[in-house]
């Protein structure tokens, strides 16, 4: 006897989709309405630190898709601390564990910076890819590998490919964390919401349009091709920043030491970072920093 075939989503009940939509949804904003010291707008700049872990996650042992990553370690990283360091600005650096076991020198350094150090998967896992069990295990061992090599405990997760699962949730809440930066439902900072139930999680929201892989990225066999140049990258993300400032809200930046950090890339974050700074009332903050200050102002 054969298995009934699957339900096509048209035939689904509503109980079913409405089941699915609610597992991780947008709940409360936690935009507050006042950010520290009388600051208009917040910038959190972020650095997902992937380095070689791109082609170890898919298996590819090409010493040349790997010596691509090795360069967010080699030359992106030096760039990307001493532009901070020059602007006085902390970050956050989220880093696969494997990264940080391949380069534990540069997160212990990072850290010591005052940055703050963030999950983001075992080796780049596809979290939707995994067997059961198997994330939550993947993510447990990333945060104690990350506080052994940082000396601190992370306190948020950025999924890898912001791959959220159906199960991440439940882990983020099992591990008390204070933050997630992988959904994008609003501009500002969020509440998760779990079955419509609150979680006291907080959503810091991405986006692909204020990420530099998806305009510089450049895998040889496939159609990804840094189309954009960086005067077109800066020009978005100028117009992301400057609407931030105009609503007084947040403005969040993902990017990738071995995309962001080649030289006529990181010359645009420079460009991008004085014209943030040339605007008054601008709180730039660690990831851990802006949902711990929207977390408290709502309550």
């Amino acid at each position: 006897m054969t298995d009934q075939p699957a339900k096509k989503p048209w035939e689904w009940p509503e109980e079913h989709w409405r089941h699915i939509v609610s597992r991780a949804y947008g709940g409360r904003s936690l935009a507050p309405k006042a950010w520290p010291n009388g600051a208009r707008c917040c910038v959190a700049l972020s650095f997902d630190a992937d380095h070689e872990t791109g082609p170890l996650r898919d298996s590819d042992e090409s010493p040349m898709r790997i010596s691509q990553g090795q360069y967010g370690s080699r030359q992106g990283m030096p760039r990307i601390r001493r532009l901070l360091d020059q602007h006085g600005i902390k970050a956050s650096f989220f880093y696969p564990a494997v990264s940080a076991l391949l380069h534990p020198e540069e997160v212990r350094a990072v850290a010591d910076d005052g940055h703050e150090i963030g999950i983001h998967s075992w080796i780049h896992e596809a979290n939707t890819g995994l067997p059961p069990g198997v994330e939550r295990e993947l993510t447990l061992r990333a945060a104690d590998t990350l506080e052994k090599v940082s000396g601190r405990r992370p306190v948020g997760i950025r999924t890898a490919s912001w791959d959220f699962s159906v199960d991440t949730l439940d882990i983020i809440r099992e591990m008390g964390l204070l933050y997630d930066s992988s959904l994008m439902a609003d501009d500002e900072p969020y509440e998760l919401l779990a079955h419509g139930e609150p979680t006291g999680v907080v959503e810091l929201p991405p986006e692909w349009i204020r990420d530099d892989a998806p305009y510089m990225n450049m895998l040889r066999f496939s159609a990804i091709r840094p189309y954009t140049p960086p005067s077109g990258v800066e020009e978005i993300f100028r117009a992301e920043f400057d609407g931030a400032y105009a609503e007084g809200g947040t403005f969040l930046l993902t990017m990738h030491p071995h995309v962001i950090g080649h030289r006529s890339r990181i010359a645009l974050l420079e460009r991008l970072v004085e014209h943030i700074k040339g605007h008054e009332g601008i709180w730039f903050a660690t990831h851990a920093e802006l949902a711990q200050w929207c977390k408290e102002q709502a309550k």
